[in-house]
């Protein structure tokens, strides 16, 4: 309910300031408009949110497969973590729309150029996110898994991953 009512009023503000501005309607088209627009011309709006519903989708699935890989690997990696951790950190200090032209000169003006972007996009909060989850793990569970003897990688499956997927679920949500 408070959500329409949201939607309701910022409706009437862009209406509003629309009426009082007088923006000409190839700058800022009213409501209205925009709804008779959509009526217009609704098929062709519906095929191009279907491209762009799939590009989102496999950009999400690519990059938080990739982001949890990246994660696992600096949690199970000692070795890496040292070279993988600060290449992460810098390249998460760039801008994507920043490289989105070179995106674009690499894989075309396609569905590629649109996935590798949304990939990047979402790939750093995820691993970000699951790393740090990973990392943040109950000292007291890890104890108890040393204590019954358990290998690195029945600690990391068994102990690590169930206790970070809260974390992995705030990086996806971001």
């Amino acid at each position: 309910m408070h959500g329409l009512l949201a939607a309701t009023g910022l409706i009437a503000l862009w209406q509003g300031f629309v009426w009082l501005t007088q923006v000409p309607p190839f700058l800022l088209p009213s409501p209205w408009r925009v709804a008779q627009a959509l009526a217009a011309r609704w098929d062709s709006i519906a095929s191009h949110a279907l491209v762009t519903g799939a590009e989102m989708l496999a950009g999400l699935a690519l990059g938080a497969l990739l982001g949890c890989g990246m994660a696992l690997t600096l949690a199970a990696w000692r070795g890496g973590r040292r070279w993988l951790l600060p290449l992460l950190l810098v390249s998460q200090a760039i801008p994507v729309f920043a490289i989105a032209p070179l995106l674009t000169l690499w894989f075309g003006f396609g569905m590629a150029s649109k996935v590798v972007m949304a990939t990047l996009i979402i790939f750093f909060p995820v691993a970000t996110a699951f790393y740090d989850g990973l990392r943040r793990t109950d000292p007291g569970l890890l104890e108890l898994a040393a204590t019954m003897d358990a290998s690195r990688a029945a600690v990391l499956w068994r102990v690590r991953v169930p206790a970070a997927l809260p974390a992995l679920a705030s990086g996806l949500r971001v």
